[in-house]
């Protein structure tokens, strides 16, 4: 509840534009709010924003001079919300503040995209001189302007002063359908269905939860990116026309937000050259580090996530723009086939339905992931109630979560997206025009690595026998790492002595 004394509720340190949408948005929802940025300027900005977006009504933000200041308008025990780039800039603002006097019952609450093993680092380095808390934030600055996605983790007892503000702030989704409730009005939030924000677990959790969710989002990104190419270069539609295909396709099971403004980029005209605007942005993507930290993670934990991990060597190609242009006029592409009119259409329904099922294995590979790590980490992570609050709010929000929400609602123990019934039985449905896509843009010469990974990763997952049987006899060969048998108890070890004469089998 918030507080009736001359004091604030809650500090904002950091006024980039995340940190001045957060402070904004809590100010909206009728918490006193006290700002501090290194630069006075962007203190300046927020209040005169908020003078803007409330006239004639009070005001609820107040600029801070310094740490000091900040520390002295607020109620005890101070919350306080670090919105600065990740690594440094953290300890450098932790340190100040323990300068300026910082209690030991006082949170603060890291936001940015920290990696999460320097979170769990941060809480037992800052223990006794505050309460290291973390909420990872997703939405990017409308969501924190008007309603993020929040990923909190860390001191349980500090989620109880802070679950108030967040599930105030948080996106909303109707209960009943997973659709966000959506309001873009200062002054006006929306305060009815169900919020944004869980807590995840003891610390680290939420920024992991949030670093997998920024893998997702760099492979259902490429994934419409591939959609993309293979509709303008290998059926030569416009990029307007692709929009159109897209715009429709998001009336659909593929409706999300990413789809929604891929329509939108592909329709737009360059102001400057009237052609379409998609065609004159260089063909080179950058990366702040969270896809890759998530492709890294499954190679250390062991679990298999191929999506994922061809999202990030795609930016990467992406980047060799030189090499490519060379490369383009040595390497030859095949000899495309013509296709009438309604090759082009039962391909386009193909690739809906191809796109559809390679989005299902990407989520797929990512709550695997969530899953491995939190035995691993001892953590308790509620699968249901994190598809719930990716709902709204971020940027990977779809319809489609709802499905995952009630698959981990009827089994919280599943195993494997793809061991639903509600999804196997789709992805055994479709996968035909699953194959007929990939098919088509291997026949094109376009590259299709995301979609093509996901479906490698269901012909995986539905061999009941995969050729490892032939690695682990090359392994034995080659360096006699020992191989299991079939016919043998789990866990007995065999070598064969390939080296003899005549060759014997040894138990171990």
């Amino acid at each position: 509840m918030q507080n009736h004394s001359n004091l604030n509720d809650i500090g904002v340190i950091g006024l980039g534009v995340m940190g001045k949408n957060l402070a904004l948005n809590i100010a909206d929802n009728q918490y006193r709010v006290s700002v501090f940025d290194l630069d006075p300027v962007k203190v300046n900005g927020v209040l005169q924003q908020e003078k803007q977006e409330r006239v004639g009504q009070e005001l609820r933000i107040t600029g801070c001079a310094n740490l000091s200041e900040m520390l002295a308008s607020l109620t005890k025990p101070r919350i306080l919300v670090l919105s600065v780039p990740a690594g440094a800039p953290v300890d450098g603002v932790c340190a100040a503040l323990i300068s300026a006097g910082i209690e030991a019952d006082d949170i603060v609450i890291d936001t940015g995209n920290s990696l999460w093993t320097d979170t769990v680092e941060r809480e037992q380095h800052y223990q006794g001189q505050f309460i290291f808390f973390s909420s990872a934030v997703s939405g990017g600055e409308v969501g924190a302007r008007f309603g993020p996605s929040l990923m909190p983790s860390g001191d349980l007892g500090a989620w109880q002063h802070v679950a108030p503000i967040w599930k105030a702030i948080a996106a909303k989704v109707n209960p009943q359908t997973g659709l966000p409730i959506e309001r873009f009005e200062p002054g006006n939030p929306v305060t009815e269905g169900e919020p944004c924000t869980t807590y995840i677990g003891p610390a680290g959790a939420g920024h992991y939860v949030k670093m997998v969710h920024n893998g997702i989002e760099y492979a259902d990104m490429q994934l419409i990116c591939e959609a993309y190419q293979l509709l303008h270069d290998g059926l030569g539609m416009s990029a307007a026309e692709v929009g159109e295909v897209f715009e429709r396709w998001n009336q659909g099971s593929l409706n999300s937000y990413l789809m929604g403004i891929s329509a939108e980029v592909l329709k737009q005209a360059d102001p400057l050259t009237g052609k379409p605007l998609v065609e004159m942005i260089l063909d080179k993507a950058g990366q702040k580090g969270t896809g890759l930290w998530t492709a890294v993670s499954s190679l250390q934990i062991g679990c298999p996530a191929p999506t994922i991990a061809e999202a990030v060597y795609a930016r990467a190609v992406s980047t060799q723009k030189s090499l490519r242009v060379e490369l383009s006029k040595k390497l030859a592409g095949p000899l495309s086939p013509a296709m009438d009119e309604n090759q082009k259409a039962n391909l386009i329904d193909a690739l809906e339905s191809a796109l559809y099922c390679a989005k299902v294995c990407c989520y797929a590979q990512g709550f695997q992931l969530m899953a491995m790590t939190a035995l691993e980490q001892k953590w308790q992570l509620d699968f249901a109630e994190i598809a719930k609050i990716w709902r709204a709010g971020c940027i990977i929000r779809a319809t489609f979560l709802q499905s995952i929400t009630q698959a981990y609602q009827a089994d919280a123990n599943l195993s494997c997206l793809l061991m639903a019934d509600t999804f196997a039985s789709t992805l055994s449905e479709k996968q035909t025009e699953w194959r007929i896509a990939v098919a088509a843009a291997i026949m094109q010469g376009i590259p299709v690595p995301c979609i093509s990974s996901a479906l490698a990763y269901y012909d995986s997952y539905r061999s009941e026998t995969l050729p490892a049987n032939l690695l682990q006899g090359q392994r034995d060969f080659f360096g006699a790492h020992t191989f299991e048998r079939l016919d043998k108890p789990a866990g007995e070890k065999y070598h064969l002595d390939w080296s003899a004469q005549e060759r014997v089998l040894i138990k171990l």
